[in-house]
């Protein structure tokens, strides 16, 4: 029996040659990384819903995230919105988040949802703690999290959350180290972090990380920093990694940085996206993540994806149904699962 050697640091990752398996080392013991999907016959379905280009939409498509082509149509959410940055999923389950509305007031708190192995419009699930927009998210199989946001001129250091398998409103968490908005989070079953964003002067740009337990409540810790500041990123990740791709500081930027989820400490360079580009919103399956829309400068319907255990850089996806910006991402194969 071989003896894992005391330096080997708490959240690294190996190739098992014996099982042919991705492995993570915890502090104690190495756990296989789990590499499938138990919904949709193996494949991993993503979803994106909503956004503008340049009319606020409802429109909900999607794609395999295991195979490559162009997007599908899904559906529709209950209220056309946009700026809704991250939603949260189960295996079964979506739910779309809060937005920014065309007209007055500007913003929503309406939670919907659908089923994701079918097709269809979606319903209504219940109400975020308050109106808003610009949120990150991610969760668990059972937890879905929303943090930061903005629901006017002021940005927010709250954390609210669901249970995704019932309906009803959204409750408080804590807070996030803080006041930000245009932040993005990704999850492992039990840690969430989230990252970046849109803060408070004399340095609105955040390159700042901090991080929860998904099955508490409580305030995030701090986790570390981005390799580059910046706001309107797209992020996806695994149970392992966490990708966060493109972004604005104002200059717009092509930059995927990763972490593992399990440690804490700064991001590195993973690759690049295709192009310069923020407002994106990435979808993922266990071993993918699929960056999808943005603005460049004009909104495009661009996707691309890369192998999220594989640093590098991304490549041709297919198309959306319509090019957008700021529109929401979830899927039934994330990191949280």
């Amino acid at each position: 029996m071989s003896l894992t050697p005391k330096t080997v640091p708490t959240g690294a990752i190996r190739y098992n040659t014996d099982s042919n398996k991705m492995e993570c080392f915890d502090g104690t013991k190495w756990w296989q990384v789990a590499v499938s999907s138990p919904d949709l016959n193996g494949a991993t379905r993503g979803l994106w819903g909503g956004g503008f280009n340049p009319a606020v939409t409802n429109i909900i498509d999607y794609i395999n995230v295991d195979s490559t082509g162009d997007a599908v149509d899904f559906g529709d959410l209950t209220l056309a919105r946009s700026h809704m940055n991250d939603s949260v999923a189960s295996r079964v389950r979506g739910v779309f988040g809060p937005g920014y509305l065309p007209s007055s007031p500007n913003t929503t708190n309406v939670l919907d949802y659908v089923t994701i192995s079918s097709t269809g419009n979606a319903t209504d699930f219940g109400d975020a703690t308050f109106a808003g927009y610009t949120q990150g998210a991610a969760g668990s199989s059972t937890r879905g999290i929303w943090v930061g946001g903005c629901p006017g001129p002021t940005h927010m250091n709250n954390i609210q959350y669901i249970t995704i398998a019932s309906t009803g409103n959204a409750v408080d968490f804590g807070d996030i180290t803080e006041v930000v908005s245009a932040t993005s989070a990704v999850s492992s079953p039990t840690r969430l972090v989230r990252a970046g964003g849109w803060g408070a002067s004399p340095v609105p740009i955040r390159s700042t990380t901090d991080y929860i337990t998904i099955a508490s409540t409580g305030n995030a810790s701090d986790y570390g920093d981005l390799t580059q500041g910046r706001a309107a990123l797209a992020s996806g990740s695994n149970s392992t990694r966490g990708l966060f791709g493109g972004g604005y500081a104002p200059t717009q930027y092509n930059i995927i940085d990763y972490i593992t989820i399990a440690t804490i400490g700064n991001a590195s360079d993973f690759g690049d996206l295709s192009t310069v580009r923020h407002r994106v919103q990435a979808v993922t399956s266990p071993t993918r993540c699929v960056f999808g829309g943005g603005q460049n400068p004009t909104t495009v319907n661009t996707m691309e994806y890369v192998q999220i255990m594989h640093t590098g850089n991304a490549v041709d996806f297919g198309d959306q149904t319509r090019a957008h910006q700021y529109a929401s991402g979830l899927s039934n194969g994330h990191g949280g699962l």
